[in-house]
């Protein structure tokens, strides 16, 4: 049997009140794999699609789409038409429930899409499903 990786948590998420309880709503969950975050869609694409990440076996994503400096589309489009990233699972979290966005994201490879609730309480709710969500799933290695 291959040696499995832990899997690195990439989250691109741009406001830090969510990103902080993003993570703080994953640990609750007992999920502790690396989480690394990015504020802008340029640095997540930059560290993507850096040569460590792409040979450095298996990652998950968490996609805001609305990023101050791209559209988080954008982001998924290029990561799912790439030969090696293509695999990683992408979770969009996001405050958008347009459903031909959601539609959208689907249609480009998006595994998981969840609109972020507004009101503080189910939103923590909600990513601690999340949390136990990621504690049980397989991630495909990228190579």
């Amino acid at each position: 049997m291959p040696h499995q990786h832990p899997v690195t948590i990439i989250m691109v998420e741009d406001d830090e009140g969510h990103a902080r309880l993003i993570e703080k709503n994953i640990r609750r969950a007992g999920v502790c794999n690396e989480i690394r975050t990015f504020t802008n869609g340029t640095a997540a694409i930059e560290h993507l699609f850096s040569e460590n990440v792409r040979n450095d076996g298996p990652f998950l994503v968490l996609l805001d789409l609305n990023l101050p400096d791209m559209n988080g589309v954008d982001i998924l489009a290029k990561l799912k038409s790439d030969e090696l990233l293509k695999r990683a699972p992408v979770v969009v979290l996001t405050t958008t429930d347009d459903q031909r966005e959601v539609q959208r994201c689907y249609d480009l490879g998006a595994n998981v899409y969840i609109t972020k609730p507004v009101e503080y309480e189910s939103f923590s709710q909600a990513i601690r499903q999340l949390g136990l969500f990621l504690s049980v799933i397989q991630v495909p290695e990228t190579q």
